[in-house]
């Protein structure tokens, strides 16, 4: 994974209200540890963050104008509403360490017709080294059939990954479809459960005119 450059200020302002002050000129707090080392608080620029942080688990070299660091997110914090970046916890790495991370599982081929894929777990827990970090891993279920699943010791991980799960942790399941009679089935039994009573539907109108008027005799 190639490193992506970004230009560091330390800082010396904390609290709720240097944050936002921080947020107004663009730019966004983050905090560097790890090694032993005392945690360094920083700011970063906000636009070059913000493109760098959508590669998962990015490599980031961060410039401190004398000092330089390799480190790469752990922790994102966004805005729940608005979605902006509020900090950044950022791990330093070493080249050549191992690193733990969660990396992306990502889904290719169609299986059979017929055959409905569950997702049991969208990421895999790998260890590798920090300045090779995978960006996806890739599986194929290219006319797999009912039944099938697709486990951790499955996985095509690349040179010098290794699983820090077990390895019979299931990524992928292949089931039956419903069929449009089952769904709709298993809905009325849902609404049956639920006390949801619908309502019977009038008769048109020309069929109410039709019925005979009873008469007295």
């Amino acid at each position: 994974m190639a490193e992506i450059k970004l230009s560091a200020e330390q800082r010396t302002e904390f609290g709720k209200g240097a944050a936002r002050r921080i947020r107004r000129d663009d730019k966004i707090p983050a905090v560097l540890y790890g090694h032993g080392t005392d945690p360094i608080h920083v700011t970063l620029p906000g636009h070059d963050t913000m493109l760098a942080l959508k590669t998962p688990n990015a490599l980031l070299a961060i410039d401190l104008g004398s000092d330089n660091h390799l480190a790469i997110p752990k922790q994102v914090q966004r805005d729940p509403l608005k979605g902006f970046i509020e900090h950044v916890d950022l791990l330093i790495v070493k080249r050549g360490e191992k690193v733990t991370v969660d990396v992306a599982i990502t889904v290719v081929g169609e299986p059979e017709a017929g055959v409905l894929l569950v997702t049991e777990n969208a990421t895999v827990a790998l260890e590798v080294e920090a300045t090779h970090i995978p960006s996806e891993i890739e599986v194929s279920v290219e006319g797999l059939q009912v039944g099938a699943q697709v486990l951790a010791s499955d996985l095509d991980l690349p040179q010098g990954a290794a699983l820090a799960v077990e390895e019979d942790l299931l990524i992928l399941n292949l089931t039956h479809a419903p069929t449009a009679a089952e769904v709709e089935a298993e809905l009325e039994d849902a609404e049956a459960e639920a006390g949801i009573e619908h309502d019977q539907p009038e008769a048109p109108a020309e069929e109410q005119a039709a019925e005979p008027e009873s008469t007295e005799s």
